[in-house]
């Protein structure tokens, strides 16, 4: 099958969910929700992959800047994301031999019409956040995808060939300072 496949030179693991859930309330599917698509989609989408990859290479794992943030009612999302960056520690010592690159790309604030979507606000409960929340980036706007693109896109590159373990923040400073 790999043979008629090819290898993969570029994985990009981009999986993420969460919501907004108190300590108090969290209950065991809101734990398993976030967990099963940040941890283990992680997981189970760079080991699928990983067969089809031939020496060198970049795998790139999706985090986030609540990694290393506090976010009230995120610490499930927050936790589920610090362990996907903590991914790319171990992968990269497990895969140095082979000469596979693992980073973590983390961004804040990006400006997509999911919001509501995924974090179960009203779009007016929304739209009230994310004003709320553009205050703590110092760029002083939401990120936009374009610009994520563009960090996957480096990250994928030979422009990157000596960068692994990396989390790469690209979130407006908001998690820098």
């Amino acid at each position: 099958m790999k043979a008629e496949r090819g290898t993969r030179d570029i994985v990009f693991a981009n999986a993420g969910t969460g919501s907004p859930l108190p300590l108090g309330h969290i209950t065991a599917e809101h734990i398993d929700e976030t967990y099963d698509t940040n941890v283990k989609g992680t997981i189970f989408t760079v080991q699928k992959a990983l067969p089809l990859m031939g020496q060198g290479g970049s795998i790139i794992l999706t985090g986030s800047s609540a990694c290393t943030t506090g976010a009230p009612g995120m610490t499930a999302y927050s936790a589920s994301k610090a362990a996907v960056r903590n991914f790319a520690r171990g992968w990269t010592l497990e895969l140095k031999d082979r000469k596979i690159r693992v980073n973590c790309m983390s961004p804040g604030a990006i400006d997509t019409p999911a919001l509501p979507t995924t974090t179960g606000l009203t779009p007016e409960q929304a739209e009230q956040a994310v004003a709320q929340f553009t205050t703590q980036i110092p760029m002083g706007r939401r990120g936009m995808p374009e610009e994520i693109a563009a960090a996957v896109a480096f990250l994928a590159s030979d422009e990157s060939s000596y960068i692994t373990g990396i989390d790469l923040a690209v979130d407006g400073g908001m998690a820098q300072v």
